[in-house]
């Protein structure tokens, strides 16, 4: 029995626009964030899916919302998927980690969250659902840190290093034995 799930990417902030790191820091959808997940809703309202669930923090959960009023199932937060954690970054650009820390400024112990943390939640939610949601069509609605290494962990040679577009889909399945990547990073929706 397959089980599907459907990674988003959150929509568009202004921290993403101004590329600043975000991490848990709760910054909403910006006015295009919005657009991109009306247009991703638009391409899932006649896709067969089944729940819902999404990060906790405003970005995903709006993202989320507004899926869900065109799919017409309910959403579930769960913290588990939420960002990874930036420690000292979060709030900066990638110009001011250079002038605060440095050029090596990524090999400093700055409080960021752990890959094998993020993995952790990311795995224990689907784990989580194999078991409860066995057979369906799931949308984890979620942020690009997480999605690349919880999808990396699964299907090991999937690329995941690469950009997560705002509101970008990335499918995976399970048959019961074995995880497989049928979708990765599309944002075909939002390029209108």
């Amino acid at each position: 029995m397959m089980t599907r799930i459907g990674f988003i990417r959150h929509g568009e902030t202004v921290w993403n626009a101004e590329r600043r790191a975000q991490g848990q820091s709760d910054i909403p959808l910006n006015d295009q964030g919005r657009r991109q997940a009306r247009c991703l809703a638009e391409r899932l309202r006649t896709e067969p899916w089944d729940c819902l669930f999404s990060s906790d923090l405003s970005r995903a959960k709006e993202t989320a919302d507004i899926v869900a009023e065109a799919i017409g199932v309910p959403v579930r937060t769960d913290p588990r998927l939420r960002e990874m954690h930036k420690g000292e970054i979060e709030g900066t650009t990638p110009e001011e980690r250079i002038a605060r820390w440095g050029e090596q400024w990524e090999k400093l112990p700055l409080g960021i969250e752990e890959e094998r943390s993020i993995v952790g939640r990311g795995t224990s939610f689907l784990s989580e659902l194999i078991e409860s949601a066995r057979g369906k069509n799931i949308l984890a609605v979620s942020h690009g840190a997480l999605i690349g290494l919880t999808v990396r962990s699964l299907i090991p040679h999937v690329n995941v290093d690469v950009y997560f577009h705002n509101t970008s889909i990335t499918i995976v399945r399970y048959d019961g034995s074995k995880w497989d990547c049928e979708l990765f990073n599309c944002a075909k929706h939002v390029q209108q």
